[in-house]
């Protein structure tokens, strides 16, 4: 059976192409919304963090009704680092609609999406957005998307995708770059004309692979999949099954049922072939299982998602503070929110250490691990990080490999000398050099994952601001040697109390302060960056010594220049791998692992051995 009356899509793009916003206009011009109904913009984007920083992180499920036909919608992650929450729910589409920015033209992010839906050959609709920025060039653009599909080695009929002109911002789509701009009626009938109807036996065997978990705290794990065969119903008596453990076979029974309208989840009793569900009330679901008929269940094959490529250790905070700003400060604590999030976050791995105290927690980069931790932060976790590691593999000789990048660089060219020096320096391999399109010169390389470790401050001081960088991961190549972080050292707390104004300006002349006046210090908690390669010692509780006499100066302020407060990103970019991130709901600190001056200096020695 095929379900004309439905269409399944997933919207994919490089990050800040204008997924969300084409979805918001979708979504309003279908009539989801009331004509007085005052929308936020990027209304897809409802987790906090995703928009302040104007990313999406999670996939999200939402349909629109156009001429009788329900079109369910997914709106995906644009960054790297999310590249898992793609992987999965293009599983559950008939095709995808590629968002390309019409000046910046195909990105590295663009290549992984567009990669991983010709590889489950799926049918792709472009649309050049932005098409109204002056400095648009639609017909470059399309030259380079056709050039990326033959690269990804596309079929004829993948070759043949029409391409669609839009302003997902002022919400308009076009046929040809020469029509009128009316509203978004040319994409919706691409969508009905071009992406094939869902198919199905509706008699058939029960099969629903599960691709994205959500969490409700009313009705627990909600598993949302498309019914590939046979029809769900509400109390249905069903076994979950797993293509990657054969063993699994459970019996469950399905409580509750939704289907997406607009923003919402409506409740139905039963739901067919092609049909884009979400079912509660089943305990443990997980991404990859197949609800099927207790008669005969066959689990549906399931998208390997890629491998973490990079570590950090999850501690519980035993700094001299511990325990004051924080909620949940508990080794168990920090278990059981560690592996909650398992339960959504399909490309995450939590290993248990040699001690309670500590987990190995593995991403796909640096923006992964950091989101976890902004959100374990706000729900008013307390614990320390320590400096992300990469995660490295041994070939068949046994021959160390690391995770390899793909960087490219778009950089005014006065700047393109440091960052190429700079590159260098962490072992970056110049692949390619020459001018974009607005003046900017690019330069691709390929450079260890470990060589960008806290290369972002850097970069942005190097350029001013003005860089733009992108990477993608690349493979496992060879190890390329040690590479060095940091060329300056830290300036560390000598004693425990509350920060001097005295103390701080005598400490401010060897390099820049993370801490002002009044504030609460331990002795090795790191409070500023040397000027020189080497860490040292400053007593920042110090305060003058009275005396009977008085000179010309002595009533003089003290000037103090305003220390430099880290964001999460720059703090774990800045620490050492000798060093720890303390985090709390109120408070980021760096410290030193060994916080006692002379056992630190012991360590050090018989490192050097």
């Amino acid at each position: 059976m095929i379900r004309n009356d439905i269409r399944n899509i997933a919207i994919i793009a490089h990050v800040d192409h204008g997924k969300t916003t084409l979805v918001d206009e979708l979504l309003k011009q279908s009539g989801v919304f009331r004509s007085n109904q005052n929308v936020q913009e990027r209304v897809m984007d409802s987790n906090d963090l995703e928009r302040e920083r104007g990313i999406t992180i999670l996939s999200k499920n939402t349909a629109v009704e156009y001429k009788d036909v329900k079109i369910n919608i997914i709106d995906t992650p644009g960054h790297a680092d999310f590249g898992g929450e793609v992987e999965r729910v293009l599983k559950m589409v008939n095709g995808v609609i590629l968002v390309v920015d019409a000046f910046e033209g195909p990105m590295p992010q663009t290549k992984f999406v567009l990669k991983k839906a010709l590889e489950l050959q799926l049918p792709v609709i472009v649309c050049l957005n932005k098409i109204d920025r002056p400095e648009a060039r639609p017909d470059e653009v399309i030259d380079e998307v056709l050039e990326l599909f033959i690269d990804l080695d596309a079929n004829e009929d993948q070759l043949e995708c029409p391409f669609i002109y839009a302003s997902a911002k002022s919400g308009y789509a076009m046929l040809k770059a020469e029509d009128e701009p009316i509203d978004m009626k040319p994409l919706f009938e691409t969508i009905l004309s071009y992406i094939p109807a869902p198919e199905g036996d509706p008699d058939a065997n029960l099969q629903t692979l599960i691709s994205t978990i959500d969490y409700n705290e009313y009705v627990g794990r909600i598993g949302v999949g498309k019914v590939d065969n046979g029809t769900i119903k509400v109390n249905q008596e069903a076994v979950i099954v797993n293509a990657h453990e054969p063993d699994k076979c459970k019996k469950v029974k399905v409580t509750k049922l939704y289907e997406f309208e607009g923003l919402e989840k409506v409740e139905v009793t039963e739901a067919k072939p092609g049909s884009i569900v979400a079912i509660a009330g089943i305990a443990d679901l997980m991404i990859g299982d197949t609800i099927c008929s207790p008669t005969s269940p066959v689990a549906i094959p399931f998208q390997k998602i890629s491998e973490p490529t990079i570590a950090m250790h999850f501690m519980v905070n035993d700094s001299p503070l511990a325990g004051q700003e924080g909620k949940f400060v508990t080794s168990r604590h920090l278990r059981d929110r560690l592996m909650r999030e398992l339960n959504t976050d399909v490309s995450l791995r939590v290993e248990e250490t040699d001690t309670t105290e500590a987990f190995k927690v593995s991403g796909r980069g640096e923006l992964h691990l950091s989101v976890l931790i902004e959100n374990m932060r706000r729900e008013g976790y307390e614990f320390a990080v320590s400096k992300a590691e990469v995660l490295y593999k041994e070939d068949e000789n046994g021959k160390l490999l690391e995770p390899m990048e793909r960087a490219i660089i778009d950089v005014p060219e006065e700047f393109s000398g440091s960052v190429i020096e700079k590159l260098s320096q962490r072992k970056g391999e110049l692949q390619n050099m020459g001018m974009s399109n607005d003046g900017y010169q690019r330069l691709e390389f390929i450079i260890p994952s470990r060589g960008l470790i806290g290369y972002r401050g850097d970069f942005l001081t190097d350029t001013k601001g003005n860089g733009i960088l992108n990477t993608i991961f690349e493979e496992y190549g060879p190890y390329k040697g040690d590479i060095q972080y940091r060329d300056r050292g830290s300036l560390i707390a000598f004693e425990a109390g509350e920060t001097i104004t005295y103390g701080l300006f005598n400490a401010q002349e060897r390099g820049t302060l993370f801490v002002g006046p009044g504030e609460k210090v331990y002795a090795g908690m790191v409070i500023g960056q040397n000027g020189k390669t080497d860490d040292i010692e400053v007593n920042v509780c110090k305060t003058k010594h009275l005396t009977n006499t008085r000179s010309s100066s002595a009533d003089e302020a003290l000037r103090l220049v305003p220390p430099k407060i880290m964001s999460l990103e720059e703090a774990l970019d800045f620490i050492d791998t000798d060093e720890l991130l303390e985090i709390t709901p109120e408070s980021l600190r760096i410290r030193k692992k060994i916080l006692d001056t002379t056992m630190r200096m012991r360590a050090k020695r018989n490192s050097n051995k």
